[in-house]
């Protein structure tokens, strides 16, 4: 006797689960689609006005009201190595699947290129979305296409990595296409000969004194897993969406307007400018570790909002425009919220 299949649209579903910093929301309707014939029939039977959201694991989102229309939660399974040459090797995984579970999965193979990115929260389809970084290195680097489909008509489309409009914390999944398309999946180049990059920070100082021959994936992974266990809470443990203020870039005229004020001010250097530390900037601005009713500045990354119970996105959003407004007086540095808000 085959078991009853769930179906496939719930009602009036809670997303205080679905959401890091489990904030109280419902959905009207909420679908999680495994397969692209069940997104397809979501889509042809969504009334063409209804609104429509795409969530992944809630861990770059400020659920600011209940969600109308239909909320989608695509949960596409499984990771694959497609193809391979001498140097190279394919990687496909559905955007359902854990971020770091694919991680875990390319490392232990041996292929490099994922392992700075080790422990970011969240799917592999949000993944191109927000073109997710860490330690030195961007998805952008790494990926070969994205599959989406087309949410007017349920075509399925292809995109190459230089199609993305790929950019710091952004894609045109997230800007200009928003709402047009739902990523499926991913497919990834990764290095079978190991090239790790340990220039940033932490990693450099780590493995800094160490030929690249002796500098294994799996090894920077460790030490990533260690640095951000060190630094950043576990939502599981203490509700919070990651950094929660983009990094931002300054003209080098700026930064050296800065960097006689406060000699200690934290940049590095990219194409488009000097790139702030917004930790430290938020820290210098007096909120590390403060706290504003149920929510605060996390006491040992200054980056990271946390809830520390019972928070409501009124009160997230009060923070976030007092740790804004505090930092811009003291430093004319405007500092841009990197987690969606929805609706």
């Amino acid at each position: 006797m085959s078991q009853l299949q769930p179906p496939l649209v719930e009602t009036d579903a809670d997303l205080s689960t679905l959401n890091t910093l489990r904030l109280p929301a419902r959905a009207r309707r909420l679908a999680r689609p495994a397969t692209l014939d069940a997104l397809e029939q979501v889509l042809a039977e969504r009334a063409p006005a209804e609104p429509l959201q795409v969530i992944g694991e809630g861990s770059n989102l400020v659920i600011n009201d209940d969600l109308p229309g239909i909320t989608l939660c695509p949960a596409m399974d499984g990771m694959a190595r497609v193809k391979e040459d001498a140097q190279f090797v394919w990687v496909a995984a559905g955007a359902g699947v854990h971020w770091d579970d694919l991680v875990a999965w390319t490392v232990e193979q041996g292929w490099q290129g994922l392992e700075n990115l080790s422990l970011i929260p969240g799917t592999a389809g949000a993944a191109p979305f927000q073109n997710i970084g860490a330690y030195g290195v961007e998805l952008s680097q790494v990926l070969e296409q994205v599959t989406v489909m087309e949410v007017a008509t349920g075509r399925v489309t292809h995109f190459a990595a230089e199609e993305c409009a790929f950019a710091y914390r952004d894609s045109r999944f997230k800007s200009r296409d928003r709402g047009r398309y739902v990523i499926t999946g991913i497919e990834l180049r990764l290095n079978k000969i190991p090239a790790c990059n340990v220039s940033y920070g932490p990693l450099k100082e780590y493995f800094g004194h160490l030929p690249n021959d002796e500098i294994s994936p799996a090894s920077v992974r460790e030490r990533v897993i260690a640095v951000r266990q060190s630094k950043l809470p576990d939502p599981a443990v203490l509700a919070n969406a990651g950094s929660f203020f983009k990094n931002p870039v300054v003209t080098a005229s700026k930064a050296g307007q800065l960097k006689k004020s406060f000699p200690g001010l934290v940049g590095y250097e990219q194409p488009e400018g000097i790139k702030l530390a917004a930790g430290w900037l938020i820290e210098q601005a007096g909120w590390k570790g403060r706290r504003l009713g149920p929510v605060g500045m996390h006491i040992e990354q200054a980056l990271v909002l946390v809830n520390h119970g019972g928070a409501t996105s009124d009160d997230v959003l009060a923070l976030a425009s007092a740790v804004r407004r505090d930092v811009w007086e003291r430093f004319g540095v405007s500092l841009e919220q990197e987690p969606i808000l929805l609706p």
